[in-house]
């Protein structure tokens, strides 16, 4: 279901249509607000200027976020390889034990 929530982003009203909820929405609309008056208050520049950078600022957040999350994954990966490599190996290694075993 679809909902319609009212944001106030630098003193201007807009009505998002989203299925996230009114709490998640409006999180997001307070943060972009946020962003938005940071920009204008220490560069003191226009509202639709401020947004631009504020956008490019939370782009560059989202960009870095992504790139944080696939070195995480491929950080999993290699973790995941190496314990079947190493399970692999003490499977061998407990073989070997069994048959040194029966030997003796």
């Amino acid at each position: 279901m679809k909902n319609r929530i009212t944001v106030t982003v630098a003193g201007h009203d807009f009505t998002i249509v989203s299925e996230e909820s009114e709490v998640y929405v409006r999180g997001i609309g307070a943060e972009v607000d946020r962003d938005i008056q940071a920009v204008m208050t220490e560069a003191h520049l226009s509202l639709s200027d401020a947004a631009v950078l504020a956008a490019l600022n939370s782009a560059d957040r989202a960009r870095k976020a992504i790139d944080s999350a696939d070195h995480l994954r491929l950080q999993v990966k290699t973790y995941l390889d190496e314990t079947q490599k190493l399970k692999a190996e003490l499977a061998e290694s407990r073989r070997e034990l069994s048959r040194v075993k029966k030997q003796v």
